[in-house]
């Protein structure tokens, strides 16, 4: 591990506070060390409160922020003379601990600090710093930890056994140091199965002993690592269809949709083929806070998927039936990441960012799990009592008896989108993502990729009539976040207007294939994954021209009734399994690159009428705009219309002719 120190980067961070901002985040920016919160910072201080009495202060990291990217603003400014009196109590609750500590802060509207202040308090230096780094993790979690830690630091480090972070470590500490009294030759203190505190006058001294007792661990384990081949090249397996299968249940078990992060890189793939899976696997997380991430221990599937998620289940009821005190409230049973024997693993999450934070954690937990074994001869996490204190902390269940917001109703929802660059299918895919849903839009237009981008989707170049460029992006789909709940079939094009006698065949055939068989071929490949997806929805988009057709316009129209058609009978074919499809019927919606201002006043014009009414000419006399269609389809595809299938839906504002 190197150090990531630069004195021109340094000397923009002239105060003790900035220093300590700036320390942070060299710590913040190695995964090695921390990951997504992990971790905590502190500076003592010696400055003005508001009476403008001298009062010696610990700026701690506060709860929420990220070592990486933390600012002066993350940093909790709390009385010493407070966290040193709670220091000397025998007893205190984590939640009255943490109303204490925001009673004795300088400035109240500050992020609530660390609850590891008080132990970041009683360390008799001005910066201490605090990591979860993987390599000393690896050797405390070991049947020969201690001895281990002994050998490579000596008497450089004060080494303390596990215990429940917050008040009791930050009392256990306190006590060691005590006992140790002279702190001369110290340069840390190993939290076994938890992590390290380094710690000087000096900030950079402090985050250069952090780096360097890292280190030391890291050279430990890589002098007695196997010589490891480099494996020979080849394709990854590929089960899309459990993948989905998987997502589904842990969705059942979560009780809403998860997106699902399939991890196949080498370590994962290595780590889901080790011998003795099982018993490495289900020992527990590589540090007790990840509990609350990943939970105690991970699902592995088999070939029997159904029966993998029913037992995870079972087990989870058992940990914590065997655990609780009877005070708690049990947690959802769904597991948060899987192993996939040869395939990787897996990360659920009903956020993009969760289940990544997920994926990131995992793939450290499985790397550092690797060394271990092949290393130091055996991993060896804490009892599964310890983890249980962790993941049902009173501060977590506080947390959890505190939610209850609503979320977005597409939420965890994975959703393909066509024709999706612009107007309608723009609208339509803005809604759903506006909702809560991951939404990759399919065009031949290129300006895909960045009207995608810009509502947070993934933009794919794709032309519709090309079954195998079709199949290619479903199933890119369904690898990247784990399954297909929602199509909306939207892609089409109006056709030159041509009586039957003279219109050519070539406009017919056009027609055909893109607004009917390319839809065909959609349905074909997407059925298959949306009959394992979340409240599966189909929505096509037809036209008013279904149900009142005009002259001129055979190609167009014919095309739009089949689709209907093709909808009524997909309506038929998928409700057994619980896939719903229905159809919208939009008209005179102007709002589209397809209608200049020129088109408007020149059809307008041809009505007898001005522009603004000319849009309006619906009984109800209102102006339909893309975002109404968007809105309908986004509804269509939601729960709401969760008991209805083979509809015709028209958003024309009220038309005579068809109604």
């Amino acid at each position: 591990m190197k150090s990531l120190w630069n004195d021109q980067e340094a000397a923009k961070y002239p105060s003790e506070l900035g220093m300590r901002v700036y320390t942070s985040r060299l710590l913040g920016a190695d995964p090695e060390l921390v990951l997504h919160g992990g971790g905590n910072t502190s500076v003592k201080a010696r400055e003005k409160d508001f009476y403008g009495e001298e009062t010696d202060i610990l700026y701690v990291k506060g709860s929420g922020w990220d070592l990486g990217t933390i600012e002066e603003a993350g940093f909790a400014p709390v009385r010493m003379s407070a966290l040193l009196k709670m220091a000397e109590m025998t007893e205190l609750s984590d939640t009255d601990m943490v109303a204490q500590q925001r009673a004795a802060m300088l400035n109240p509207s500050a992020p609530t600090p660390s609850i590891e202040a008080i132990l970041h308090a009683v360390i008799p230096a001005k910066y201490v710093d605090h990591t979860h780094a993987n390599a000393v993790i690896a050797l405390t979690n070991n049947p020969n930890g201690e001895a281990i830690i002994q050998e490579v630091y000596g008497g450089r480090v004060i080494v303390v056994p596990y215990v429940m972070p917050g008040f009791i470590l930050a009392l256990e500490v306190n006590k060691r140091l005590k006992e140790k009294g002279d702190l001369s030759g110290i340069d840390g203190i190993i939290l076994m199965n938890h992590g390290i505190f380094t710690f000087h006058d000096d900030a950079r001294r402090s985050y250069e002993l952090m780096i360097e007792l890292v280190s030391l661990a890291e050279n430990y384990i890589t002098e007695r690592a196997p010589e490891v081949k480099p494996p020979a090249s080849k394709e990854i397996a590929e089960d899309l269809k459990t993948l989905a299968k998987v997502r589904k249940l842990v969705s059942e078990k979560r009780g809403g949709a998860v997106y699902a992060l399939w991890n196949h890189d080498q370590n994962a793939i290595e780590y889901s083929l080790l011998d003795g899976l099982g018993s490495v696997a289900n020992q527990g997380p590589l540090t007790p806070d990840h509990v609350i991430r990943t939970k105690r221990v991970p699902l592995i599937v088999s070939a029997e998927p159904e029966a993998d998620v029913a037992g995870f289940e079972e087990d989870y009821r058992k940990y914590f039936e065997a655990n609780t005190d009877g005070s708690q409230t049990m947690l959802d049973t769904a597991p948060r990441w899987a192993v996939w024997p040869g395939y990787g693993s897996i990360s659920f999450g009903s956020t993009l960012p969760e289940a990544q934070i997920i994926a990131d954690i995992t793939s450290e937990t499985m790397k550092t799990i690797q060394q271990v074994e092949g290393a130091l001869g055996g991993w060896r996490a804490l009892p599964a009592k310890d983890i249980f204190e962790i993941e049902y902390w009173e501060l977590e269940q506080a947390k959890l008896k505190k939610a209850g917001v609503a979320k977005p109703v597409h939420q965890g929802k994975v959703a393909i989108v066509t024709g999706s660059a612009a107007g309608i299918g723009f609208a339509c895919a803005e809604q759903l993502a506006l909702q809560g849903a991951k939404v990759i839009g399919l065009d031949l237009n290129p300006e895909i990729e960045e009207a995608m981008a810009g509502i947070g989707g993934v933009g794919m170049v794709v032309n519709l009539t090309d079954e195998e460029k079709v199949v290619a992006a479903i199933n890119d789909t369904v690898r990247r976040f784990g399954g297909l709940d929602i199509l909306v079939s939207n892609a089409g094009i109006f056709t030159a207007g041509a009586h039957l006698e003279d219109l050519e065949q070539s406009n017919w055939d056009k027609s055909m294939a893109v607004n009917l068989t390319s839809h065909q071929v959609l349905l074909k490949h997407t059925i298959p994954y949306l009959k394992l997806g979340i409240d599966p929805a189909i929505v096509l988009v037809g036209s008013r021209n279904v149900n009142a057709p005009g002259a001129g316009a055979a190609s167009y129209s014919c095309a739009k009734a089949g689709l209907t058609q093709l909808c009524r009978v997909a309506a038929l074919e998928l409700a057994p399994q619980g896939v719903r499809c229905n159809i919208i019927h939009p008209d005179a919606v102007f709002d589209t690159k397809l209608w200049t201002p020129e088109a408007l006043a020149r059809s307008a014009e041809r009505y007898g009428m001005t522009v603004e009414e000319y849009k309006a000419r619906n009984l109800l006399k209102t102006e339909i705009k893309s975002r109404d269609v968007g809105l309908m389809v986004a509804a269509m595809a939601s729960p709401l219309f969760g008991k209805t299938t083979g509809a015709q839906i028209p958003v024309d504002g009220g038309n005579d002719r068809v109604i």
